[in-house]
C-alpha cells in the first residue's frame, strides 16, 4: 500500500511539472524577447556632491541615474559633452571611470498612511530602526499645481494653539505663511507647537528638516513622541551632512508625500524647515556645475524653483476631494534683514508671514512675535466668529501702545490717559506671552484676550497675570463646556456668550488673586 502510494504522489507531481512548463513556454511564445539597447556611462569626474558622465547621450534632465554599487544620482545639468549628476548618496565609493547605467524613471518616493509615525530619508529610506516602509504607491517628487479651476476658497482655520497668531495673525487651511527670523529665535519651536495642536483635529503633519543638525531635529523627534504627536506625523530629515542633492530633493519629495493625503480629502500641515538652507544647497549645486550666479550669487531661478513648491499647497474644491495642504516654510535672516534677497522672494511667494524678533527674544517676549511687522493675507476670512469679535481692534490698539511706548521713553510727564494706555498695552503683552509646547484651545485664547481688552486685569500686577490666565483657562472648559463647543464649531458670538466669559473670567481671577 505504502509503494502504491508512494507511485501516485509521482505521477500527480510529474502532471503538476508538466502543467507548469507547458503554460511557461506558452508565455514565452506569447512573448517573444527582444533586444534592446542600454545606455552605459562612464564617470569623467567626481565633485562634492555632484558627478559628470559622458555616455548618455539619450538621458533626460532629471531622470535617476543608478552607478555601480547601487548609488543614486539625478541628472541636473545637460550638456553637449557631458552629463551634470548630483549625487542622492555618499560619492565615497564613487570615483573616475564608474559606470553609470539610465533607469528610465524620475525621482519618486513611497506615499501612504504607513509613513505616519516615521522617520525616513528624502528617498523614503527609514532612519528611525524600524525596518522598511512598505506602501503600495510611489508618486514622482515633482509635479505641477493644481489648476486655479480645482482650487476652492480657505475657509477653514487652522488654530495654532498660540493666543497672539491665533488671535492677530490667523492662517486657514491651504493657507502659506512664513515663519521667519534670526537664528534662535524660536521659529522651530512655534512649528513645532503647531504640529502639537493638531491633536485630535483630523490633521496630518509632514516635518520636514533640511541641513539642521542631527542632534536637534533628534530632539524634535523626541519632543514630538513626549507630547502625542507622532502618531500623525512623518518626518522627513535631510541632515546638514547629507549630500547637498538631497538637502535639494527634500522638500519636493515631502510635498509629495502631503499631496497623497490631501488628495485623499483629508487635510494636511507640512513645515519646511528651512528654506534658506535648502536656498543654500541650491546654490552650492549650480556653482559646482558652473551655472552662471546672479545676486548674492544665487542663480536666477531660485525664486523659481521655491514658487513651484509652495504653489502645490492649497485647499480643493469638492470634486477634487476638498483636502487642504497648508505649510509653514521657515527663514533664516540675517541682522534681522528681511529686505534681502531669499526673504523678498518668499515673502512674495507666500500668504504672510510672521516675524520673529531677536529684540523681543532678548526681553523674554515669547514667542518673540513682532506684530507690526507680521500678516496674514488669508487667514482673517477664515477666523472663527468669536475672534472677530473680540481682537478685531487688538492689533491696531496693541501696535499703537508699542508705538506709544517708544516715544513715552523720552517724556518725565505722562497724560493720564496715555499712562492708562501703556498699562493696558504691557497686559495686553504680557497676556500674549505663552511657554513651548503649552497649546491653548480657542475658548480659552478667546476668555483670556477679553479679559484684557475689556479691564479685568487693569488692577492685576504685571507679576500676577500669569496666576491670573492660568486660573482662567482651568475655569472656562470646566464651567462653560457647551460654550466651549460652540466657539470650537465658529458659531456666531453673541453678547450673551461674551457675557457668560467675562462673569466666569472674573469670578476665576478674583479666587486667583485672593489665595
Amino acid at each position: 500500500m505504502i509503494y502504491q502510494s508512494e507511485i501516485a504522489l509521482d505521477k500527480s507531481l510529474q502532471t503538476v511539472l508538466e502543467d507548469t512548463f507547458g503554460t511557461y513556454a506558452v508565455v514565452i511564445d506569447r512573448h517573444p524577447s527582444q533586444l534592446r539597447s542600454q545606455e552605459i556611462g562612464i564617470v569623467q569626474s567626481i565633485g562634492q556632491g555632484i558627478a559628470r558622465v559622458v555616455g548618455l547621450p539619450h538621458v533626460q534632465s532629471e531622470e535617476i541615474v543608478r552607478f555601480t554599487g547601487g548609488s543614486l544620482g539625478l541628472v541636473f545639468n545637460l550638456d553637449p559633452e557631458e552629463v551634470g549628476v548630483i549625487l542622492l548618496d555618499s560619492s565615497d565609493t564613487l570615483q573616475s571611470g564608474t559606470e553609470v547605467r539610465r533607469t528610465g524613471k524620475v525621482l519618486d518616493v513611497p506615499v501612504g498612511d504607513t509613513l505616519l509615525g516615521r522617520v525616513v530619508d528624502p528617498l523614503g529610506r527609514p532612519l528611525d530602526g524600524k525596518g522598511l516602509v512598505r506602501t503600495s504607491q510611489r508618486r514622482p517628487a515633482e509635479r505641477e499645481a493644481p489648476a486655479i479651476m480645482d482650487r476652492a476658497p480657505v475657509n477653514v482655520p487652522l488654530q495654532t494653539g498660540v493666543k497672539a497668531i491665533d488671535a492677530l495673525i490667523p492662517i486657514g487651511r491651504g493657507q502659506r505663511e512664513l515663519i521667519l527670523g534670526d537664528r534662535q529665535t524660536g521659529k522651530s519651536g512655534l512649528a513645532l507647537d503647531t504640529i502639537i495642536n493638531q491633536k485630535d483635529k483630523n490633521i496630518l503633519c509632514i516635518y520636514c528638516a533640511i541641513g539642521q543638525r542631527s542632534a536637534a531635529v533628534a530632539k524634535l523627534i523626541a519632543d514630538l513622541y513626549e507630547h502625542g504627536a507622532m502618531a500623525y506625523t512623518t518626518v522627513v530629515m535631510a541632515a546638514g551632512e547629507d549630500p547637498p542633492g538631497l538637502r535639494y530633493v527634500a522638500p519636493y519629495t515631502a510635498t509629495a508625500m502631503a499631496e497623497y493625503f490631501m488628495e485623499q480629502g483629508r487635510d494636511v500641515l507640512i513645515v519646511y524647515d528651512d528654506l534658506t538652507n535648502h536656498a543654500r544647497a541650491y546654490r552650492e549645486l549650480s556653482l559646482l556645475m558652473r551655472r552662471p550666479p546672479g545676486r548674492e550669487a544665487f542663480p536666477g531661478d531660485i525664486f523659481y524653483i521655491h514658487s513651484r513648491l509652495l504653489e502645490r499647497s492649497t485647499h480643493l474644491n469638492a470634486e477634487h476631494g476638498g483636502g487642504s495642504l497648508t505649510s509653514l516654510p521657515i527663514l533664516q535672516t540675517e541682522a534681522q534683514n528681511i529686505a534681502a534677497y531669499i526673504p523678498t522672494n518668499l515673502i512674495s511667494i507666500t500668504d504672510g508671514q510672521i516675524y520673529l524678533s531677536p529684540i523681543l527674544f532678548q526681553k523674554g517676549v515669547l514667542p518673540a512675535i513682532e506684530i507690526g511687522k507680521s500678516v496674514s493675507r488669508v487667514g482673517g476670512k477664515t477666523q472663527l466668529s468669536a475672534y472677530r469679535a473680540v481682537a478685531g481692534d487688538l492689533r491696531l490698539s496693541y501696535s499703537q501702545f508699542e508705538e506709544l511706548e517708544s516715544f513715552s521713553r523720552f517724556g518725565t510727564r505722562l497724560e493720564e490717559s496715555t499712562r492708562l494706555t501703556l498699562e493696558r498695552g504691557r497686559k495686553v503683552r504680557e497676556i500674549l506671552k505663552q511657554k513651548q509646547y503649552a497649546p491653548m484651545a480657542a475658548a480659552v485664547q478667546i476668555a483670556v484676550l477679553l479679559s484684557v481688552t475689556a479691564g479685568l486685569l487693569d488692577r492685576v500686577p504685571i507679576s500676577k497675570i500669569a496666576i491670573a490666565e492660568q486660573a482662567i483657562a482651568a475655569a472656562i472648559p470646566a464651567q462653560l463646556a457647551d460654550l466651549c463647543l460652540q466657539i470650537e464649531k465658529g458659531d456666531v458670538f453673541a453678547e450673551e456668550d461674551r457675557e457668560a466669559l467675562l462673569k466666569v473670567s472674573e469670578t476665576a481671577i478674583a479666587k486667583a488673586l485672593e489665595e
